[in-house]
């Protein structure tokens, strides 16, 4: 088995990369394989709505770019996944909202490619807006159907220059028991599965509130 941990900061090793890294080793420790995924650095622009990935049904985001399609391709082929940000402005930073937006709107479009994955999400904050960036990306799990992970407190760690994550006793601890509940969950399902099939999925129901 393995897991992609996503990581929307543009620290490589900042706080967001401390708390993914606590969440990983315990994984690890359950011999499931990690892999990270940085996007916070990278350049990706925004779903322009043009539903090519609905016409076209090939896996993929036409937009220019290689970060969206090569994140997209390791997610697809993941078991779990791991949405790591920090807290800029109490919301989701810009470069990981456009990466989420697109490669999420491709895996519905394209047959639900990440429904019945192991998901959760962690968040880095100075100081507030963590929970609103927690709910914010539980929102993509939840929207792709995937069964989600939890720890025994909001899966929200604290400080503000690198490094200082660490110092947060509780927020390590949270992360640490997130990660062991993944691996558990990712084990369980995986021997579930055996006895009782995954339920089928069904046709998606589509109501406009505007209609001509």
């Amino acid at each position: 088995m393995k897991v992609l941990a996503i990581n929307g900061s543009p620290k490589k090793d900042g706080n967001t990369a401390y708390a993914i890294e606590v969440v990983c080793s315990q994984l690890r420790s359950a011999g499931i394989e990690t892999e990270v995924f940085q996007v916070g650095n990278k350049d990706v622009r925004g779903c322009t709505a043009c539903g090519q990935c609905l016409q076209r049904r090939d896996g993929k985001c036409v937009l220019p770019g290689e970060t969206v399609n090569e994140g997209l391709a390791l997610m697809a082929a993941a078991d779990g996944i791991v949405l790591g940000a920090p807290v800029y402005f109490s919301g989701i930073p810009g470069t990981l909202k456009s990466f989420l937006d697109r490669t999420f709107r491709v895996a519905g479009a394209n047959g639900s490619l990440f429904r019945h994955k192991v998901g959760v999400s962690v968040v880095a904050d100075r100081r507030a807006g963590g929970v609103p960036v927690f709910n914010q990306l539980n929102n993509y799990l939840h929207y792709a159907e995937m069964f989600m992970a939890n720890s025994n407190y909001w899966n929200v760690i604290f400080g503000a220059l690198p490094g200082e994550a660490a110092q947060d006793r509780e927020g390590t601890q949270s992360m640490r028991i997130l990660g062991r509940n993944m691996a558990w969950l990712l084990r369980a399902i995986e021997v579930a599965k055996a006895q009782f099939p995954l339920p089928e999925p069904e046709p998606k129901e589509m109501t406009n509130f505007i209609r001509p």
